[in-house]
């Protein structure tokens, strides 16, 4: 009875937490991804330089992956759902706060830093308690609850240029701040799923000497939370390592190109309200990516971290030619492109983190992962800031996108092949056991 509890539910309840997940993505990623937008009106309103006023982005990026293990400690310490409504309470403090545009250091601190910690303490449970709640559907629950993001972005894209056009930047802010309160009721339909917990409980009951194991159980299923810890020492593993190292090169990449697509589209001649669509069709082709990517890896006809490094050729390459466009129709395919392929490399890449460490540890991964990966969002808009400035062009940043996530490429291969070598290696030491039995006779007779 016990086993059959441990399992997750595949289903029920778990569908209402996929939707609430759902929401807080796009209230999440969705606001940090059409925040470009609001690049070429914040750098006129203080004159900065583009590498200047990237920093905004480059802060929130940084923090929404820095408050990742504090999210993640928190959870394990409390609930997912305290964390989410937490988070939820910091995202609209950060925007309303930015209301004031006092200096451009105060948009960091606000607008940056308090938006990227609400963020993360939104982002990071929502995401994993649906990892918890599903395991056959893994893949699946992960791509729709992930599709929040640009389903929201759909939207938020010429409704964000509306209330810039209506209110002015300051005015839109302190809106999608009190949108962002949403958040709150997400998190209080977050239901903690204690059967989570139980299974390790099954595993210390084999493990306890006979006489006292009983006891031992009965206190860890009585109070599942609390006997879980944050695992630092995923670090010294190899395979997590080189996948962490792909999460950093990646992060230098995905954030580039929602930065500079407006200044482009505005370098080309492109009219505001065209630029307006163009964040509509790429959350539009990132969404049925993330969608058509999950169904796909649902169905296990390839492996899914094969499946993530084709996608990520597939996404470079489409950052490689989208600066060849030269006008709107050209850039709205190239777009497009780029968009369909990023939303397939999101709605997988966190179940491949889960099949690297497993679930016992995916909570503490997926904030350890975070972490590690917060240097490449921390330094990728600043430095394609950095090389448009210095060339002249917001085209280079995408190369610099592009050749970067070629990079990482390399590194989730090795990640897989470390991966395929331990378990090659697990399979001789079983089968090693296996011919080494007492009395391999009588083992032989009952195969016979």
């Amino acid at each position: 009875m016990q086993a059959k509890d441990s399992n997750p539910p595949d289903g029920g309840y778990g569908w209402v937490v996929v939707v609430s997940a759902f929401m807080v993505m796009g209230l999440t990623a969705a606001v940090l991804k059409t925040f470009g937008l609001f690049f070429v009106e914040i750098q006129q309103h203080f004159d900065e330089l583009a590498s200047n006023t990237s920093w905004i982005t480059s802060v929130a990026i940084a923090t929404f992956h820095l408050g990742a293990p504090v999210a993640s400690s928190l959870c394990v310490r409390y609930t997912h759902r305290a964390v989410v409504i937490t988070g939820g309470l910091l995202a609209f403090s950060g925007m309303a706060l930015g209301f004031l545009g006092l200096s451009m250091v105060w948009m960091y601190a606000t607008t940056g830093f308090l938006q990227g910690l609400g963020i993360s303490f939104s982002w990071t449970p929502a995401i994993s308690i649906v990892s918890h709640y599903f395991s056959k559907r893994r893949a699946l629950a992960n791509a729709i609850a992930s599709a929040g993001e640009c389903a929201f972005a759909f939207t938020f894209g010429p409704f964000f240029q509306w209330l810039i056009s209506q209110y002015g930047w300051k005015g839109a802010l302190l809106i999608i701040g009190g949108i962002q309160l949403n958040i709150c009721v997400c998190g209080v339909l977050m239901r903690p799923l204690a059967s989570s917990c139980l299974f390790e409980a099954s595993h210390s009951e084999t493990e306890t000497p006979p006489g006292n194991g009983a006891s031992r159980v009965d206190k860890e299923v009585k109070s599942p939370i609390t006997h879980k810890t944050f695992n630092w020492m995923l670090a010294r593993r190899p395979e997590f390592v080189f996948y962490a190292i792909f999460g950093i090169l990646a992060a230098m990449s995905f954030f580039v190109p929602p930065l500079f697509l407006v200044p482009l589209s505005y370098s080309l001649g492109i009219d505001e309200s065209w630029t307006a669509s163009l964040l509509s069709i790429l959350a539009m082709v990132d969404f049925a990516g993330r969608l058509l990517c999950g169904w796909y890896a649902n169905l296990h006809v390839t492996k899914t971290v094969h499946l993530l490094t084709m996608t990520i050729i597939l996404i470079s390459t489409s950052l490689m030619l989208l600066p060849l466009a030269n006008n709107y129709l050209s850039l709205a395919i190239f777009t497009g492109f780029y968009g369909f392929f990023f939303g397939t490399t999101v709605a997988v890449h966190i179940t491949v983190l889960a099949d690297v460490v497993g679930m016992s540890d995916f909570d503490s991964a997926l904030g350890l992962f975070m972490l590690i990966r917060s240097t490449g969002g921390f330094v990728g808009p600043p430095l394609a800031g950095l090389i448009v400035d210095m060339v002249g062009d917001y085209k280079a940043g995408f190369y610099m996108a592009g050749a970067t996530l070629v990079l990482s490429a390399g590194f989730l291969v090795t990640s897989d092949q470390i991966q395929q070598r331990k378990g090659r290696i697990s399979q001789m030491n079983t089968k090693t056991e296996k011919s080494t039995l007492p009395y391999p006779s009588l083992h032989l007779l009952k195969l016979q």
